[in-house]
């Protein structure tokens, strides 16, 4: 099952699942509940699939990229908060501020909580997801080592639509078959498979968890891989994976 978030002609903005190329609103993420009459997708602009509370990413996830830098794995995920304002969906602008200085993409497997969580097991952790999105993780490069004291993981990766959520949130799929890619102006330049995961989403999910109570709606970016690069205004950057979809964007420098 594919939800999806969009907006009609008129402004209206609904939630509902993709099916048969209709979207099907319904009252609320994971409803079954209708909310009103099919709406045919050509009549709706897709928007992030959901507005997450928390928007949780993670460090040094995978081990491809840790045995590359010289990292231990961890056993609890090392993570950030991305702000509310950075979420972005398919087909948006992202400006590069001039503050950012070097901006890499990092494309991701996003997790979407189904159901409020508080230090539940990792058993019952699987049953919290709802299903999981294609993320694309805007970094600012320069700004997050800028100060050799703190780095700064927040301001770095909380720009305006530095956090790319989308096309739809896929219900029914093994994430451990999936692979990450990300295309520049069409052209492939990182892929990485999903089960090279240090920590697995429900084991991610159970121990953050711990920390904090997650709710329906909340997102948890996995980490990435080898292959994030900077990026430059003008460039359309993709999320792909197969399964869920491409989540795009296009870069650009800030207005005179």
């Amino acid at each position: 099952m594919k939800w999806a978030r969009g907006k009609t002609g008129d402004g209206t903005e609904l939630t509902g699942v993709i099916m048969d190329d209709m979207l099907h609103p319904r009252v609320a993420l994971g409803s079954e509940q209708s909310a009103g009459d099919p709406i045919p997708l050509a009549d709706v602009s897709l928007l992030a699939p959901v507005t997450p509370g928390k928007f949780i990413g993670l460090w040094n996830n995978f081990k491809a990229a840790a045995e590359k830098g010289g990292m231990a794995h961890p056993a609890h995920p090392l993570y950030f908060f991305k702000a509310d304002t950075s979420l972005t969906g398919p087909g948006g602008t992202v400006v590069l501020p001039t503050s950012a200085g070097r901006v890499l993409f990092e494309g991701e497997l996003g997790i979407v909580i189904g159901k409020t969580c508080k230090d539940v097991s990792i058993a019952d952790a699987e049953d919290a997801i709802l299903g999981y999105t294609c993320i694309n993780d805007f970094t600012s490069l320069d700004i997050l080592n800028a100060d050799p004291s703190f780095p700064q993981w927040t301001r770095a990766k909380s720009f305006d639509g530095f956090g790319v959520v989308g096309p739809v949130i896929e219900t029914d799929i093994d994430w451990r078959d999936l692979t990450i890619k990300v295309l520049v102006d069409g052209r492939e330049r990182q892929s990485y498979p999903a089960a090279d995961m240090i920590l697995p989403p429900a084991q991610i999910v159970s121990a953050l968890s711990q920390d904090m109570t997650l709710n329906s709606g909340d997102v948890i970016a996995c980490g990435t891989s080898i292959g994030a690069r900077p990026v430059k205004p003008g460039m359309v950057v993709e999320v792909v994976i197969e399964g869920i979809g491409t989540v795009g964007v296009t870069t650009s420098a800030p207005a005179d």
